[in-house]
């Protein structure tokens, strides 16, 4: 309680040792990144890869949170159908839904006609759901070893603003394409869009948790 009421990013200790120190300039990052078929190891810039067809997205996991949802719905707001075979979108938690539908994201994921799935994890453990057999995916999961999205699938790992891209054009964009469309579409929201949904505080959090256990489980929940 007494961090949330004051929040502050944990500090190492003066004396502290590491096994290695790495050091990026992300002013030498200048195009996107990507996790390419099938290891999460294998990565190359997206000017390398750029071109590759894509038959299905896949926009989900733990890994992901609210703002990358809105920022996928931002780069497909006002574009027509996907060009991929399914564009599945699936926030990690029943608030991030919620909250995704109460602020009108879900009406654009209808009007490009994405599948949304309950949430969960969906393709990333292929427990609720798997890509088309031999498929080549483009995913915003944790790994990309075989067959972990569906059978003989080729999986491309990367963020929620290029998978919006390539189901927007079927395919890996070039870094001209990217820089071209992302950057336009999410010009003067990013504030709004990146912005965390913090469940503390959210007015009757406890209360929504309680209500969506009690009706899964079947079970009346009392606090003690």
């Amino acid at each position: 309680k007494e961090w949330l009421a004051k929040p502050s990013l944990m500090q190492p200790d003066a004396d502290a040792e590491y096994a290695a120190v790495i050091e990026i300039d992300l002013n030498e990052v200048t195009e996107p990144i990507l996790a390419c078929p099938n290891d999460p190891d294998n990565v190359k810039l997206l000017s390398e890869v750029a071109g590759e067809k894509i038959d299905e997205v896949f926009l989900g996991s733990c890994m992901t949170n609210i703002g990358h949802y809105r920022a996928a719905g931002e780069v497909m707001r006002g574009e027509g159908k996907v060009a991929v075979e399914k564009f599945w979108i699936v926030p990690p938690t029943r608030m991030d839904e919620q909250q995704l539908i109460n602020e009108g994201y879900y009406d654009v994921f209808k009007a490009i006609e994405a599948q949304t799935e309950v949430p969960g994890c969906s393709l990333c453990m292929g427990n609720q759901a798997s890509a088309r057999v031999g498929s080549t995916v483009f995913s915003t999961s944790t790994r990309n070893f075989d067959n972990r999205l569906g059978k003989g699938t080729q999986v491309y790992l990367g963020s929620a603003e290029l998978a919006a891209v390539c189901s927007k054009l079927g395919r890996i964009p070039t870094v001209e394409e990217y820089m071209s469309i992302v950057p336009e579409k999410l010009a003067g929201k990013t504030a709004d869009v990146y912005k965390y949904l913090n469940f503390n505080e959210i007015n009757n959090y406890h209360l929504e948790a309680r209500d969506v256990a009690e009706e899964k489980y079947g079970v009346t929940i009392k606090a003690v």
